[in-house]
């Protein structure tokens, strides 16, 4: 604990708010972010709460230690083992009124895998929008990673993206949504999700697994 407080320390000494250089950062934890409490402006994204919490099982008999964590993390991102892990508690101020430690999980997260958090909860809340199943979540989710770590779509925003492989995912799954469908719940206008198709599309080979096919060729897509 000692030594997260120490790195903590560190990393805001080599980040500040341009506006106000003398102002003590504000971290907000389920953010991720290094926040400037005289202005608000984001200055740094560094730590994230993944959402694990350390509970005790002290009367779970199948469980040797005690005190441990469920994983919550997302296996479609590439930051590996939590960094920071949290020793027991000691003493009632170690444990709430449940017996759960008020202690949480947490790890670094990349800016990459921060994007990439952000996309899969757009995707996500478009497919609540329209109530597409989880089975089109996952594909699309997975569809997103691939193309997001090519970066072969570089000056598209992440929404675009996002709609596109939405889009093909649907499609694929038997549940086919037109581009203005998706691009009503995304706020990307259609035009915008049909280029990003179509810049997908010619890269497939070099984006996605080798049985991976299109539903719908560039030229047979529906018109305007």
């Amino acid at each position: 604990l000692a030594s997260l407080s120490c790195k903590n320390a560190l990393y805001k000494s080599k980040v500040q708010c341009p506006n106000h250089p003398d102002a003590v950062l504000v971290e907000d934890y389920r953010a991720g972010d290094m926040i400037c409490p005289e202005c608000g402006l984001v200055v740094g994204d560094r730590v994230i709460d993944v959402g694990s919490e350390w509970r005790t099982f002290s009367n779970d008999k199948a469980a040797k230690d005690p005190s441990r964590v469920g994983d919550a993390q997302n296996p479609l991102l590439n930051g590996g083992d939590l960094s920071t892990m949290i020793g027991k508690g000691t003493g009632s101020a170690s444990f709430d009124e449940f017996g759960n430690a008020k202690y949480q999980n947490r790890r670094t997260m990349s800016s990459s895998d921060r994007a990439m958090m952000n996309a899969f909860k757009e995707i996500s809340n478009m497919s609540d929008r329209i109530n597409l199943p989880r089975n089109i979540v996952d594909r699309t989710n997975n569809l997103f990673k691939q193309v997001y770590e090519q970066k072969s779509l570089k000056g598209r925003s992440n929404d675009a993206i996002a709609s596109a492989c939405l889009y093909i995912a649907c499609r694929q799954e038997g549940v086919p949504r037109t581009f203005k469908e998706i691009g009503d719940i995304a706020g990307v206008a259609d035009v915008t999700i049909r280029q990003s198709y179509r810049l997908i599309y010619p890269r497939a080979a070099d984006l996605f697994p080798a049985d991976f096919k299109f539903d719908t060729p560039v030229d047979k897509l529906p018109q305007l």
